[in-house]
């Protein structure tokens, strides 16, 4: 009868994750001291910020005047409108664009493959001036029009994660065995049904990866919201948390709540899809 043996963790290991658990203390923290203080009054929590709110400390007034100063439903349906549909059409495009480069021979393909890389190398700030005129001549910017303004921003963060999402799921499908796509083509598949019904189903978490990223990403895109959400009913969460700081500079307990309202849906997505995030990603690692 074989015996389980208990594996002692050597010194290394320990510090490895005495500094892991160290850098993830000072991570959470902060989301907690401000999830804490959004349930304390605003001359509260200078006299007694690191305190739990419990007795006479305990409010919800600031959730209350948040709600009723902001329209915090309407920014929510403008984010999850915007992630949404950046995270589908990047998961489309960047996949097949993926197959495509993989499966593929055709003339520039490593400089069509290289300027994919160097995509990634140019920030935001450096193309919003013309991408903004781009999208204002074709009267997309600038307009009055809900869906309108909605698909101004979508359009620049799609171009933005494209090139990250590229590579990522070009470095998985190359790990994959090609005799089954052949197998497929051999059945009667053409290039679409081959990515859709052999190819998608055996990258799922790499897929899954990217859209996740793309959302949280588009999710918290403050510059792009700022020159293109201009009018009260287009703003999303972030941005009218930024118009929220610029007017509420001093109450810091109103502060806490509409950060808290935008923090704590990030924080429900990735613990509902960490598995999805951290199997991708290693997945990637190791096929890539």
């Amino acid at each position: 009868m074989k015996t389980k043996t208990k594996k002692r963790m050597s010194p290394g290991m320990i510090v490895i994750y005495a500094i892991l658990i160290f850098w993830a203390l000072t991570t959470i923290y902060p989301i907690f001291w401000i999830i804490m203080n959004s349930f304390k009054a605003k001359n509260e929590i200078l006299a007694n910020s690191f305190s739990l709110p419990v007795g006479d400390l305990f409010t919800t007034s600031n959730y209350k005047t948040a709600f009723e100063r902001l329209n915090i439903f309407s920014a929510y349906r403008n984010s999850i409108i915007i992630s949404c549909t950046v995270a589908l059409v990047v998961v489309l495009l960047a996949g097949l664009a993926s197959f495509a480069i993989v499966r593929y021979s055709f003339r520039l393909k490593k400089f069509v493959y290289s300027l994919i890389i160097a995509g990634m190398m140019f920030p935001v700030f450096s193309t919003i001036i013309p991408v903004f005129r781009m999208l204002n001549s074709i009267h997309i910017a600038n307009t009055n029009n809900l869906w309108l303004s909605l698909l101004s921003v979508a359009l620049p963060q799609i171009a933005g994660n494209l090139s990250f999402a590229i590579v990522v799921l070009s470095g998985y499908i190359k790990s994959l065995p090609i005799e089954l796509e052949e197998a497929a083509y051999m059945e009667g598949c053409n290039a679409y049904q081959i990515f859709f019904k052999v190819v998608m189903p055996l990258t799922k978490p790499s897929f899954a990866t990217v859209a996740i990223f793309s959302f949280l990403w588009s999710y918290n895109d403050l510059f792009t919201q700022m020159f293109l959400l201009r009018l009260p009913e287009q703003r999303a969460i972030t941005r009218l948390l930024n118009e929220l700081t610029a007017m509420e500079g001093t109450n810091y307990g109103l502060m806490a709540a509409a950060v808290a309202l935008v923090v704590i849906p990030v924080i429900i997505v990735y613990i509902i899809l960490q598995k999805h995030i951290i199997k991708g990603m290693t997945a990637g690692a190791i096929k890539g």
